[in-house]
Formats: structure tokens, sequence, C-alpha cells
């Protein structure tokens, strides 16, 4: 094989790295809510998601292996049009429910 190739494929150690990194943002929320870390619901909200989001960020790089040298870019552009696309669904939907609701509800 070319070392071209393997390169756009990963190591063992960039999954090794990957991996870890997963584990590790995966088990910081787990240890947070079952040790109730924060007292504030907020707060510990907050934390899940920034952490969560750094997971997606972990599994594409490392996992998914885009960036902005592969193929243009254009995976790049790809992955955050989908993320725009889901965030407008997400933030959407939630805004059509929490209206929906204070306006059917006395």
């Amino acid at each position: 094989m070319s070392s071209n190739h393997n390169s756009a494929h990963g190591s063992l150690r960039s999954y090794s790295v990957g991996l870890i990194l997963s584990i590790i943002l995966t088990v910081i929320p787990f240890y947070m809510v079952m040790n109730h870390s924060l007292s504030s619901s907020g707060a510990l909200i907050a934390v899940i998601f920034i952490l969560a989001v750094v997971q997606i960020v972990v599994q594409a790089v490392y996992f998914l292996h885009l960036s902005k040298d592969a193929e243009g870019g254009w995976n790049m552009l790809t992955m955050w049009f989908t993320l725009m696309t889901v965030g407008i669904v997400v933030i959407g939907s939630i805004w059509i429910m929490f209206h929906l609701h204070m306006n059917t509800m006395s």
C-alpha cells in the first residue's frame, strides 16, 4: 500500500486516541449525573451538551476522517450543512412545541 492511501484512513494510534477520547467524553457526564456533581440542573445540562458537541467533533475527526483537506473541503462543508439543518429542525421543533404548550394550556 502507498503511504497516501494509509493517511486517508488513519492509523492504529489515531483510532486509539479517538477511542480513548470518546470513552472519557462519555464517562465524565455519566459520573456527573450519577454523583449529582452539579447542584443546578441547568448547569448539568449545559455541561452535557458541551461534552456532546465535543464528542461529535472527536467522532468526525478521528473516525470519519473529516478535515479541511479531505476531498477539497467538501466533506467538511457537507458536515456543517447537515449540522445546520439538524439544528434548525431541532430548535424549530422545540420552539413550536413550546408555543403550542403556551397557547393551548391555561
